[in-house]
């Protein structure tokens, strides 16, 4: 995404038609790698983790609202790749590209910075772009289900809450990645290689292990995300719970390792309440870390010219001028849109 978006041609007349088909393309690629894995709940495929609603909320947050059209043209590719078109797949495709659109708007209403610097941009992108957007997408989504008679009344909630949650995952563990490439300067810094690649190896050593083990070691990625958020930030944390993510959603839909012996329900409930107990961990607390970081930065740099003017004064000269001061509250975030 962030290739994309770097294209300068995107500005220019045409370009606005190859940024929709872009995103367009990427959707329908990110649905294809969701459908690689299901579960079923009460007769109905639900997917544990639904890649597009994270990078359809992160195009919406980059591009604008204006990229919306690439959003439900992958939805429309995407479902009609499971189905034959009829009129409530129009609804399902709606419900798709509402609920991204909404996040955006939350989230921009909220003030949401992109390089999630603050836990207050960390708590808006879980509650408002996640848990509460991602409303819409379930309820459309599974309420035509009902009405279409494909899934009877008693079975809404279970399907509901998988639907919702399958979404929810898509945004707490793809758009911050995203916002993180979008924002990204390459090369990286070399100076931390050695401990980033001693991070990587443990984690996958230690992953798979308390993923697949049938003692169910789940407990023991969380000092692996703790230390990737406080060495990393986002980058670190979030790539480790992807990881973790994907892992544990092979072992519950092939029903081994901590989710052996479990009926489907249980094996979605301890499945979602994980990937979301671990999500909500990387990205929160990568997020404090930062915005502590931050401060203490903007502090040092205060005191810094503080003691240049003191010691001026000292002196007996007047302190050198200094330019205006940026507002620290932002720590250098952008704020969401760009031609929504």
């Amino acid at each position: 995404m962030a290739a994309v978006v770097g294209i300068e041609e995107l500005r220019r007349p045409g370009g606005y038609a190859v940024q929709v088909l872009a995103v367009a393309a990427c959707y329908y690629a990110a649905g294809r790698i969701g459908l690689l894995r299901e579960l079923t709940v009460e007769g109905a495929v639900v997917t544990p983790i639904w890649p597009p609603t994270g990078l359809a909320v992160a195009a919406l947050l980059i591009l604008g609202l204006r990229c919306w059209p690439g959003i439900a043209l992958g939805a429309l590719f995407v479902v009609l790749s499971l189905t034959s078109f009829r009129p409530d797949v129009l609804g399902t495709v709606a419900g798709q590209t509402l609920a991204p659109i909404a996040a955006a708007l939350l989230l921009r209403r909220a003030g949401f910075h992109t390089d999630l610097g603050r836990l207050k941009d960390g708590l808006a992108l879980v509650f408002l772009g996640a848990l509460g957007a991602m409303l819409i997408s379930s309820t459309v989504g599974v309420g035509l289900l009902v009405l279409a008679d494909k899934l009877a009344a008693h079975s809404f909630w279970p399907v509901w809450l998988a639907w919702w949650v399958g979404d929810a995952m898509g945004v707490l563990l793809v758009t911050p990645l995203l916002l993180l490439l979008h924002r990204a300067r390459w090369p990286p810094s070399p100076t931390r290689w050695q401990e980033a690649t001693a991070l990587t190896v443990v984690a996958c050593a230690v992953v798979p292990w308390a993923v697949y083990s049938s003692i169910s070691l789940l407990f023991l990625v969380y000092p692996l995300i703790i230390w990737a958020a406080l060495r990393f930030q986002l980058g670190g944390s979030m790539l480790c719970a992807l990881l973790t993510s994907v892992l544990a959603t092979l072992a519950a839909t092939d029903g081994v390792g901590a989710f052996q012996r479990l009926s489907r329900i249980e094996v979605m409930a301890k499945l979602q309440a994980f990937n979301g107990a671990m999500a909500l961990t990387a990205l929160l607390l990568s997020a404090l870390i930062t915005e502590q970081r931050n401060t203490r930065r903007s502090v040092e740099k205060a005191c810094q010219e503080l003691v240049e003017v003191l010691e001026h004064l000292t002196a007996g000269e007047a302190p050198p001028p200094r330019p205006p001061h940026p507002d620290t509250g932002g720590t250098g975030g952008r704020s969401p849109g760009g031609g929504g």
